[in-house]
């Protein structure tokens, strides 16, 4: 399946109700519920551009992953992402709410049950620059704590 198909669908249900970002460095594994982010493609490849507040407990595991998957429920999850965006992995072990099952091409597994899932291999990152983002927005969306932002090139999508 090519990245892109579906992708009016399966963007309608991640806006509207989220998807599962996962990651996983050594034996630490963490999903969170996110609703931002994009599919594009950029330096010739698809990616999946994710972002993540460094207070969260997914960015220090994603900070030492070289990858991450995204999962889009497709079907009814609005439990499970309601769970796992509101409670931390610090407190709660995510894989007592959803069940992780291997990925095809990564490390960072994916979310049993979804529509459809992305399997992304981190090649950049970056921290929003805070002084260059327009007071509207920083005004609406931060306090100081800045997203950071995962390219994830694309490396399977089905």
């Amino acid at each position: 399946m090519a990245f892109y198909d579906n992708l009016d669908t399966v963007m309608k249900h991640f806006i509207k109700k989220g998807g599962f970002l996962t990651a996983k460095a050594g034996e630490q594994v963490n999903t969170m519920t996110i609703s931002w982010g994009f599919v594009g493609f950029v330096w010739g490849r698809p990616h999946f551009i994710c972002f993540v507040r460094p207070q969260r407990h997914t960015y220090g595991i994603i900070e030492r992953a070289d990858s991450f998957t995204v999962s889009v429920p497709l079907g009814d999850m609005e439990n499970e992402l309601e769970i796992c965006g509101t409670k931390s992995g610090r407190d709660t072990d995510k894989s007592q709410v959803v069940r992780f099952i291997p990925a095809k091409s990564v490390e960072s597994p994916v979310v049993e049950g979804c529509g459809r899932y992305f399997e992304c291999r981190i090649n950049y990152k970056d921290v929003f620059d805070g002084e260059a983002l327009p007071d509207f927005i920083k005004t609406a969306n931060y306090k100081d704590d800045f997203h950071h932002m995962y390219f994830g090139e694309i490396v399977e999508a089905y």
